[in-house]
């Protein structure tokens, strides 16, 4: 019998080629490629749908006005409303959630808290292939889970488990994790490339025919990524990011890609002794401990979907005792505070050439929007020239590379927000006030033209 020949996968995006490379010609990443044998070649799991016989799937044609899709029926509420607000509502029948994050973060302290209210209306089997039971046990016990409709499987092989799913029939699947299921009939090893696909293209399988949704727990690599293949992330319905910092409390969900809702929408959580509890004031949490009468302090003000986030930027302008200056930025996209500085000292007269420059956004939040440009440019300000943006103003506005200031979306949401959170002055671009009705509002609204105009306004 011929040697079935080996191809060799990339471990970061899935590229499949006939011999080793150092390099993926993909992604670009070193060292990534691992041997690995074509399952046809195998036989087994694979070979099972080549024998198959043709199917006859005119039965299964449905017109797509006669499938129910009422939004209480397929919708389950999973009891933390930051949660659901990320998932867009609740957790859909027969979808697919990939939740991904550092180790630590707290992805299996959620998914065993809404096994609480979960468990009161529906059955849920907690798959777990890095812990056993009695340690589920003890975390539960930690978290004051102790849902009757809780089933747990320790258990790594993706077949059996699938079969199990099939024979009980249970309204919940949890996976945690991916990362260590495996098919006994594929020779690579847990974890590699070829197995997390197969996995998941198994238990994509079981939940749309059997309407199963499940969750699937994955691990990162070291630059933050899903570990794994690129292809896993397009299977699934849904894929979140527990964003956040091992020194800091907060923990921030975010939607990279949902089928059945918005991705611009985020949930934020406090990690507590009891596991994670729901933040309803991200704005409040993030501007707490703020210093008053400091220079180089502004608040900026961004959109997460529909809700306005309220973030302190600091900015520090010192003398550099070095020939090259320093340019640091946290939280903020540094090539854009390059720009920033450098429409400053063109358009404005402003000198930073022998200065460093450091930009930091409290609370771990990164501002991506170009909202927050306003905000960046009145810390500098403050900073260089060490005056004080009061406590109680708020700037936000895109800044262009003439210096003008260009208009903005949600305007109406951001003044009530800040209004909301005692805010007495409101910088913003001044074609951003078209049809806002200042009446409405008790605090002073500036519209601002220029950077220079936003500057003399503070």
């Amino acid at each position: 019998m011929a040697k079935a020949k080996s191809v060799y996968v990339c471990s970061q995006c899935g590229y499949e080629s006939s011999k080793w490379n150092g390099k993926c010609p993909s992604c670009g990443e070193w060292n990534t490629f691992e041997e690995t044998f074509p399952a046809a070649a195998r036989g087994g799991f694979s070979s099972k749908s080549a024998s198959r016989s043709s199917r006859d799937l005119s039965g299964s044609i449905h017109g797509i006005g006669d499938v129910d899709a009422s939004f209480d029926e397929i919708r389950y509420k999973t009891g933390l409303s930051e949660l659901d607000r990320v998932l867009g509502g609740g957790l859909v029948k027969g979808s697919l959630v990939l939740l991904g994050g550092e180790p630590g973060i707290g992805k299996s302290t959620m998914l065993l808290q809404i096994c609480q209210q979960l468990g009161s209306e529906h059955t849920i089997l907690y798959v777990s292939g890095e812990e056993s039971a009695r340690q589920i046990k003890l975390r539960a016990q930690r978290l004051g889970v102790d849902s009757e409709n809780l089933y747990l499987l320790a258990e790594t092989d993706c077949e059996a488990i699938c079969d199990v799913i099939i024979k009980e029939k249970p309204e919940i699947v949890i996976i945690d994790s991916i990362q260590t299921m495996s098919i006994s009939s594929l020779t690579s090893a847990q974890g590699s490339v070829t197995q997390v696909r197969e996995c998941t293209n198994l238990f994509m399988r079981t939940a749309k025919s059997e309407e199963i949704p499940f969750f699937i727990v994955g691990h990162v690599n070291k630059d933050g990524a899903i570990a794994g293949p690129k292809v896993m992330e397009h299977i699934v319905d849904c894929v979140l990011y527990f964003e956040g910092q091992r020194n800091l409390s907060y923990r921030i969900l975010r939607a990279v890609k949902n089928r059945f809702g918005s991705t611009n929408e985020i949930g934020v959580f406090e990690m507590i002794d009891k596991g994670l509890a729901e933040v309803d004031n991200p704005s409040m949490m993030l501007l707490s401990g703020r210093p008053t009468d400091v220079s180089g302090c502004c608040v900026a003000c961004i959109m997460e979907g529909s809700r306005p986030i309220m973030a302190e930027v600091q900015a520090l302008v010192t003398k550099s005792g070095f020939s090259v200056p320093r340019r640091t930025a946290t939280g903020f996209d540094y090539n854009r505070m390059a720009i920033i500085i450098a429409v400053l000292e063109k358009r404005l007269g402003f000198f930073f050439g022998g200065l460093d420059v450091y930009i930091n956004i409290v609370g771990g939040l990164r501002l991506d929007e170009p909202a927050a440009d306003l905000s960046i440019a009145l810390a500098l300000y403050s900073s260089l020239r060490d005056k004080v943006v009061s406590d109680k103003t708020i700037a936000f506005g895109e800044i262009g590379l003439g210096g003008e200031l260009r208009g903005i979306s949600h305007v109406s949401q951001r003044i009530s927000e800040a209004q909301r959170m005692g805010f007495e002055k409101c910088i913003l671009p001044a074609q951003a006030l078209k049809g806002i009705n200042l009446q409405s509002y008790s605090m002073q609204i500036i519209g601002a033209r220029s950077v220079r105009d936003a500057f003399n306004a503070v």
